[in-house]
């Protein structure tokens, strides 16, 4: 059951936007997302919260400006997501460039797992590095930096997951998320820990009169990867990360960026004067987030970190091929769900738990997600790992905290869960094969206990009809312009049509000629036939009600503006 809603729209903060010089279109979108002064919306590098605000950046500093003027090594050990890759690469290029002696390692996650695990400390050390830096994990890691420590390796953890119970013996830890740090953004991702640290690593160099006889370097120029991990992570877009993934897409519109963003650019049929966050997210995050779902991430890193635009493009083209076998693997593990779920009654569940022996792990995060939009439940997919262990990744509903709820989990069934970890809205875990039944049964209690049968209905939020002069191309780029994503949605309308035609595509899109007040409008929904849209597979009634996104066509040279359906019902 979907229900479409319609944001508030606050007509004082409307006009005050409008006074201000903001677009009327877009001063009632962001009215409508909380915004109420232009200030708000200034998004020059200027406005960016300061590096010292940022507990242990300082130290951070400190740590990493001794290392380079020792000589000393260092080895960054990255997670395998898109945050961790351009994470790494930022931490890559900016100690470079700054004098550092850096290499990195991504664990392989098929056996190793997730962080800075010990059996990864042994990998590192027998780099012989002086000093261990983590991106993007790291915080949970107290074996793992125990391990280091007996080795005389220091290590300095930067991570924006949430911490456990205790803290690693680290000899720094970088993270808003960490007890007593008063940072005003919580939502900073991987690659933007990592990049206030080098900010602040630049200042500490400053002080010590590093750059008196030569320029410093210029950080900006790596705002691009910034953008990039921040959007693909999925982290809320306050303020302070709508500036940094601003200053990333004002720098790739302007052709100023590496050369792997140019080439997966390229990849992907993305014009980079056009790029916008979508491209980010569904695009280029996709192609990168691949090579660590089935391949290894060093792929993915070493297309951000050369600066050959040659071997950008051949690595960017191994990445599209390993997506493509990505998607492959998901359309067969989807058609797997769809016979699981058959013989489930998803409407008396308030959370669903997936499993088959033949699922690659890799992708369980993009299945349980999927099920997860379609059903509107929290929802754990598991396939094999080591010997006699299931892994799971997890995807959660607004209303249920999938970290908090998998350490209630633990807490009522000790030692069932070897290790889990993640944020509100994605978690993983890892127990036992023969315990799935038991994890079963105590996260389903626990979601029945946490969510309302509100929670469990899905609401779209929109903002309501779009006025009749905005169906054009300008009023589609101006939006398109803008920095959307998490915590901070792209437009969403909401109005009723009457329905010319309709046909479906491939059997399941369905494409419609609609019109409203004299205007006409070429629509399309996708999947349409596997639920998420609400009508039936044949046909849509002949007056509906419509959530929908405004989008941009481009056929034979020629552009129109095309409505994609989010969902539809009867008017």
């Amino acid at each position: 059951m979907t229900r479409i809603a319609v944001r508030d729209i606050p007509p004082r903060a409307t006009w005050a936007l409008e006074q201000g010089g903001v677009h009327p279109l877009l001063a009632r979108l962001y009215a409508a997302r909380g915004i109420r002064s232009p200030d708000e919306l200034d998004t020059r590098s200027s406005a960016l919260l300061a590096p010292d605000l940022l507990k242990g950046a300082r130290e951070a500093a400190t740590l990493l400006a001794d290392t380079i003027a020792a000589g000393r090594r260092m080895l960054i050990v990255a997670d395998y997501d898109c945050d961790g890759a351009t994470g790494c690469a930022v931490g890559l290029r900016a100690l470079r460039m700054m004098g550092g002696t850096v290499d990195y390692l991504v664990p392989d996650r098929f056996t190793l797992g997730y962080g800075l695990s010990p059996e990864v400390a042994l990998l590192a050390a027998a780099r012989s590095p002086d000093l261990v830096i983590t991106v993007d994990n790291g915080i949970a890691s107290v074996e793992g930096v125990a391990e280091l420590k007996r080795r005389g390796i220091a290590t300095l953890i930067t991570d924006h997951h949430l911490p456990g119970e205790a803290l690693p013996a680290a000899n720094v830890i970088v993270n808003p998320n960490q007890p007593g740090c008063d940072f005003p953004s919580k939502a900073l991702a991987g690659v933007g820990v990592m990049f206030y640290v080098m900010l602040a690593l630049r200042a500490e160099l400053r002080r010590r009169g590093a750059y008196t006889a030569k320029p410093e370097p210029n950080l900006a120029a790596l705002l691009d990867l910034v953008a990039l991990g921040t959007v693909a992570d999925v982290v809320p877009l306050d303020r302070n990360n709508r500036i940094l993934v601003a200053q990333g897409l004002q720098r790739i519109r302007g052709g100023q960026m590496q050369a792997g963003i140019a080439a997966l650019l390229s990849i992907a049929g993305r014009e980079p004067a056009r790029a916008a966050t979508f491209d980010l997210g569904f695009a280029l995050g996709p192609r990168l987030n691949a090579a660590g779902r089935l391949a290894d991430m060093s792929l993915g890193i070493e297309c951000l970190i050369t600066d050959d635009p040659g071997r950008a493009l051949n690595i960017a083209q191994q990445l599209d091929a390993i997506n493509r076998e990505r998607r492959t693997i998901e359309t067969g593990m989807r058609e797997d769900a769809e016979l699981l779920l058959a013989s489930l009654d998803p409407g008396n569940r308030a959370s669903l738990t997936l499993f088959d022996p033949g699922w690659h792990q890799g992708v369980i995060g993009i299945l349980a997600g999927r099920v997860k939009e379609k059903l509107h439940r929290p929802t754990f997919a598991f396939a094999r790992g080591n010997e006699g262990e299931l892994k799971a990744s997890g995807r959660s509903i607004p209303g249920l905290h999938l970290r908090d709820a998998l350490d209630l989990v633990a807490k009522r069934h000790p030692g069932m869960l070897l290790r889990f970890g993640g944020h509100a809205a994605a978690a993983g875990l890892t127990l036992r094969e023969e315990r799935l039944a038991e994890f079963e049964a105590a996260f389903e209690q626990v979601c029945r206990e946490l969510l309302s049968p509100a929670d469990l209905s899905r609401t779209l939020e929109t903002d309501g009809p779009l006025e009749s002069g905005y169906y054009s191309l300008d009023a589609v780029r101006l939006m398109q312009q803008e920095v959307w994503g998490q915590g901070f949605p792209p437009p969403v309308f909401a109005d009723s049509f009457e329905v010319l035609n309709q046909r479906l595509l491939k059997d399941k899109h369905l494409k419609l000629k609609l019109q409203k007040g004299g205007q006409r409008f070429d629509a399309i929904q996708f999947n349409f036939t596997d639920g998420s849209g609400g009508g039936s597979a044949t046909a849509a009634p002949d007056r509906i009600r419509a959530a929908f996104r405004v989008d941009i066509n481009e056929w034979n040279g020629t552009q129109t503006v095309q409505l994609m359906l989010e969902h539809l019902e009867p008017a």
